[in-house]
Order: C-alpha cells, then sequence, then structure tokens
C-alpha cells in the first residue's frame, strides 16, 4: 500500500497511525491509573469512618449493659432508656412530617407543575439542603418555640428536625418520578390509563424503592442532629409525655456528658455509649437503604430493555 506524502516527503498515513497509537497507549495508560486511584480513594475515605466506629465502641462497649438501654439517666451515672425513646419518638415525627411535604411536593415538581414553578422549588429545595443545622435550629425556636408557644417540647423538636429533613426526601421523591422513562408513560397513556391510574399503578411503583431508599437516608441524617434538639428540647431525661411537652434525646447527651465529663469522668462513659446507640442506629438505616436499593435494582432489571 503506497503511502500518500506531503511536500518535504512527510507520510500522512504513518503520522496518522502513530498519533493513534499515541492517543490509544495514553487512554490506556490513563484507565489503569483510574483503576488503581478508586481503591486508594475508597481507602482514604472509609479507614476514617472505621476508626470512628472503632474509637467510638472501644469506649462504649466495656461499659455497655442491658441496664444502659432499660433504665433512665440518673445525674452522671445511669442509663439512656428516656434519650433513645425520645430520639426514635422525635425521628417518628419528623419522618412524618417530612413525608408529607416532600414526598407530594416531590410528586409535584415531577408530575404535575409547569417547569418553571418546579424550577424554582428545586432550587429552593437544594438551598435548604445546604442550609446549616444551626439556622435550621434558631428557626425552629423562633417559629414553633416563641411564636408558636409550643414551648421546649416534642413538637417543637419533630417539626424543627422534620423541616431539615424535608428537602432530602423531596430530592429523592423528585428525581424518583422523574427518572420513570418516557416510554413507560406512553404505553400507559396509550393503553387508556387515565392519569391517576398511571400514577398509582405504573409509576409509584417503579419510584417508591428510591423513594424509601431517600426516606431512609434523610432518616439517617437526621436522627444524628444536635442542633435543631438543642434549641427546640431538653436534656433533663425525660420520656415522650405528651407532643406538647418535653423530651430528651440521645444527640443530646453526647453534648451534655462530654461537657460534664471534664467535672465528672463517670459522664464521659454516657456520652460514648449515647453516641454508641446513635451509631447502631444510623449504619442499620444506611443497610436499610442498601438492601432496599439492591431489591429494586433486581427486581426492575430488564424492565426497560
Amino acid at each position: 500500500m503506497a503511502t500518500a506524502t506531503l511536500p518535504g516527503n512527510l507520510p500522512v498515513v504513518d503520522d496518522l497511525r502513530r498519533d493513534r497509537t499515541g492517543h490509544v497507549r495514553g487512554r490506556t495508560i490513563a484507565d489503569r491509573l483510574v483503576g488503581w486511584l478508586l481503591p486508594l480513594l475508597y481507602l482514604v475515605a472509609i479507614v476514617p469512618i472505621l476508626d470512628l466506629v472503632y474509637w467510638v465502641g472501644r469506649a462504649a462497649l466495656p461499659t455497655f449493659t442491658v441496664a444502659v438501654i432499660t433504665t433512665d439517666p440518673s445525674g452522671a451515672g445511669g442509663g439512656l432508656y428516656a434519650p433513645l425513646v425520645g430520639s426514635l419518638t422525635i425521628l417518628l415525627f419528623a419522618t412524618g412530617f417530612s413525608l408529607l411535604f416532600g414526598f407530594f411536593g416531590g410528586l409535584a415538581t415531577a408530575e404535575y407543575l409547569a417547569e418553571r414553578v418546579a424550577g424554582v422549588i428545586r432550587i429552593t429545595a437544594n438551598v435548604m439542603a445546604g442550609t446549616p443545622a444551626i439556622i435550621v435550629g434558631l428557626f425552629g425556636y423562633i417559629a414553633f418555640v416563641s411564636y408558636f408557644g409550643w414551648g421546649f417540647s416534642l413538637a417543637a423538636a419533630s417539626v424543627t428536625l422534620g423541616v431539615f429533613m424535608t428537602p432530602y426526601v423531596f430530592r429523592a421523591t423528585d428525581i424518583a418520578y422523574a427518572s420513570v422513562p418516557p416510554h413507560i408513560r406512553e404505553a400507559a397513556v396509550g393503553s387508556g390509563a387515565r392519569p391517576l391510574q398511571y400514577l398509582m399503578k405504573v409509576a409509584t411503583p417503579i419510584a417508591l424503592p428510591q423513594v424509601l431508599s431517600g426516606v431512609f437516608l434523610a432518616m439517617a441524617i437526621g436522627v444524628g442532629e444536635t442542633a435543631p434538639l438543642y434549641l427546640t428540647t431538653t436534656t433533663v431525661a425525660l420520656p415522650p409525655l405528651g407532643f406538647f411537652q418535653p423530651v430528651s434525646a440521645l444527640s443530646l447527651y453526647i453534648w451534655s456528658d462530654y461537657q460534664t465529663g471534664f467535672i465528672l469522668p463517670i459522664a464521659i462513659h454516657r456520652a460514648f455509649q449515647a453516641a454508641f446507640l446513635l451509631l447502631v442506629i444510623v449504619i442499620g438505616l444506611n443497610v436499610l437503604v442498601r438492601i432496599v436499593a439492591s431489591r429494586s435494582r433486581r427486581r426492575l432489571e430488564g424492565l426497560y430493555q
């Protein structure tokens, strides 16, 4: 095969082949570097987390007994029954609040509202998701504790934490419903399905696993927050006695007992016990996220091909 030349006897084909070979070699090297770099980055991310779990567990487990979760705090000692029940109760009501506004808000932006209006709401949700927790706590104190007169109570803490969790539920719901493939909608409408029938029988079964993953993630984020609760409830060892009564929480006891530990070292043990319980709850919620996501992928695999 003859090789074309340019003035000056420069072989065009050879130059192109050499350039192509060099480009392929560069891409191969880059792919190998990325293949080595990603596991290293994973280790960089996971080692501090494992170290944190080990550090908290080493300090908490030697003194952790069944009495920790069955007895109430008493001075610098005692168990964590009341804060544990308080945290779970606050999380339950906060999740209900975030579902009420986050789920239906995400459903509206994905399915019903005009794109311009939906875009404004999405920007607002992104701003809310990036708002520091202490700002949300201050809002809860001004709005619910002071203005509405709820005082330091389960209601104020739950609604404030719900406000903090709502953007995460909203974003998960919005993305889940917006990700339903268009041809699925077209097939449902073409088959004579009404909008509500399409939503309930077609879109929701497809989007629900991703929505649940977002809800569990919001719960894992919210259960460990301290600032929204510090400004809306109390550190006194009180179980939930009423919706407008004070209630304690684990994250508050971590903060208060660690401060007390400089004077009474025994309180440090309870602070680490509370931190260990929170870690167990957060890890459990994240495991649920992975299980839901994995089952969703297996159930929907091949459905859209």
